[in-house]
């Protein structure tokens, strides 16, 4: 995570960098543009099968073997150098233009989670599988599978107009984005630690995007600088005196003071916490304790997410998250041992490659289909990626022309739906990027 400060400097510097930069000359790129948006409308309903199927068939973090497989074939199949088994699962494909060029980097997350389907529709999961000890139904419940079909659609248009590719694109098919199961490594981190970044030609720039169930198909979002939260994983365990239930003076109840520390954490957001500068959010999101309903038991274990967008307020939450459970449970007689894991860091856009590839996207969807959004308070490990190298991560809109966000299910959800007819606009969106990306003159200047 990057000190307030640092992640200043970036914003600044890479402002100062955009001014640097040459404008890039895109009117001479039309052509490749114009035949890569014709393909891209041929492609679609190929690109659409891929994203039923593994709707279908989808596969937790670190488990993601079939739809490993299918993406190895398939740009194998297109003459890539093409890797695989990184971080488990992850693929990673190499595509070398016929002229010389920068190396932009394309990534696409592929692991499904545990959720049971309620959708209606033909290609819907009847996955079963195991997580963390519990049966469970596995879904493309956030949205992965147009990803991954996305991405493989992007490489097939690519790699049919090698020769004109002025550079070399890297397409990164990354396993377990929602984190790795307990007891395990993987994801982003997981990746760049096996060399997706160093190995082989090293990328300078990554672009990414996800798919959104509350926009509507047909438009993109983006914002410079800090995108969505960083994501840190909290666990206090709460330890009273066992009781019988009908004497609970003779003990000290766990459960009760967990619930005063359940509500006192809230009160960290609601007023302790400076929401004018940048939003927060501290969730409690699984409560342990007791095997019997006239026993009181002498430990509860409290598990949740913490969100933050900046790092100042990050440190300043989590010490308040120490502060009010001890306190809470000192004054009943109990203790509290709180853990924190520091998790996802900020999302954030490097501002001069956001500036510059602007033109490419309101040309792509429509200036009037381009959306400044606000930042959210969901996390996504492509912000590793940006730690390391300038990113820019979008979101595609999935929800069906004519419904109102509030009438669609949200992500993670089992009635979570996706259009997938927008996924056209994000496959010319990925090809688009990368061609204008290579086609611009001079390097971004920005600090890591």
């Amino acid at each position: 995570m990057k000190s307030n400060s640092t992640l200043l400097k970036r914003t600044l510097l890479s402002t100062i960098g955009l001014g640097l930069l040459a404008v890039p000359a895109f009117a001479q790129n039309s052509k490749l543009i114009a035949k890569a948006n014709s393909m891209a409308d041929k492609l679609e309903p190929k690109v659409i099968e891929w994203r039923r199927y593994f709707h279908q068939y989808p596969e937790l973090s670190n488990r993601e073997v079939k739809t490993a497989d299918k993406v190895a074939a398939h740009l194998k199949s297109l003459g890539m150098e093409v890797e695989t088994g990184v971080a488990h699962t992850g693929v990673v494909g190499v595509l070398k233009g016929g002229k010389p060029g920068p190396v932009v980097a394309l990534r696409a997350d592929m692991d499904a989670l545990p959720v049971t389907e309620r959708v209606d529709v033909p290609f819907a999961s009847k996955e079963r599988s195991t997580y963390n000890g519990q049966e469970v139904g596995v879904m493309h419940a956030c949205g992965h599978d147009t990803h991954i079909a996305m991405l493989m659609g992007a490489a097939e248009i690519l790699a049919g107009m090698k020769n004109d590719l002025k550079g070399t694109v890297k397409f990164v098919f990354q396993p377990a984005e929602e984190g790795a199961p307990v007891g395990e490594e993987g994801g982003a981190r997981l990746m760049i630690k096996e060399g997706v970044l160093d190995k082989g030609p090293k990328p300078e720039v990554i672009f990414g995007l996800h798919v959104w169930a509350q926009t509507e198909v047909g438009k993109l979002n983006y914002k410079p600088g800090g995108a969505m939260a960083a994501a840190d994983r909290f666990v206090i365990k709460v330890k009273g005196k066992q009781a019988h239930g009908a004497t609970p003076w003779y003990g000290v109840d766990p459960i009760v003071v967990s619930s005063q520390i359940v509500n006192g954490l809230q009160t960290i957001i609601s007023r302790q916490t400076e929401l004018t500068q940048e939003a927060a959010i501290i969730t409690v999101g699984r409560i342990t304790g007791g095997v019997r309903n006239n026993i009181i038991p002498e430990e509860v274990e409290l598990e949740g997410t913490i969100r933050s967008l900046d790092p100042e307020m990050q440190k300043k939450i989590h010490e308040k998250i120490k502060l009010t459970a001890t306190k809470i449970a000192e004054s009943a007689g109990a203790t509290a041992e709180v853990t924190i894991n520091i998790g996802t860091a900020v999302t954030f856009n490097d501002v001069a490659l956001t500036e510059r590839m602007l033109p490419t996207l309101q040309a792509t969807a429509g200036q009037e289909n381009v959306v400044l959004a606000k930042a959210t308070t969901g996390a996504e490990d492509f912000s590793a990626y940006q730690e390391k190298i300038p990113g820019l991560f979008l979101f595609l809109g999935g929800m069906p022309k004519g419904k109102k966000p509030d009438e669609v299910a949200p992500h993670h959800t089992p009635d979570f739906y996706i259009d997938d007819s927008g996924m056209k606009l994000g496959v010319k969106t990925l090809t688009n990027l990368t061609l204008d990306y290579m086609e611009g003159k001079g390097k971004l200047t920005t600090v890591q």
